[in-house]
């Protein structure tokens, strides 16, 4: 039962960090967000995370798609984790 409570936990941090992802992106709509409080706060956490993708190229002209394929990927790797611990218990 223990194991359920832990993988409810890890999927609802895993949400709060995708929001915080997408939260990083609609700051570059609004110019000087960056530099208040909640901006420094939201660039501390999501940026360790958005440089690994740094190396790929994925800005297409002017349209970065380097937030949504970490959002995507980190979905996919928390889905997969979520089905491995659930295939392992049973």
């Amino acid at each position: 039962m223990i194991i359920y409570q832990l993988l409810y936990i890890f999927t609802r941090v895993v949400s709060l960090y995708s929001f915080v992802l997408v939260a990083y992106a609609l700051l570059s709509w609004f110019p000087g967000a960056y530099n208040t409080k909640l901006g420094q706060f939201i660039i501390k956490i999501s940026r360790p995370y958005l440089s690994l993708f740094d190396r790929f190229n994925l800005s297409f002209g002017p349209i970065d798609f380097t937030i949504i394929v970490a959002i995507f990927l980190l979905q996919i790797v928390s889905s997969g984790f979520v089905k491995l611990v659930m295939n392992l218990m049973y």
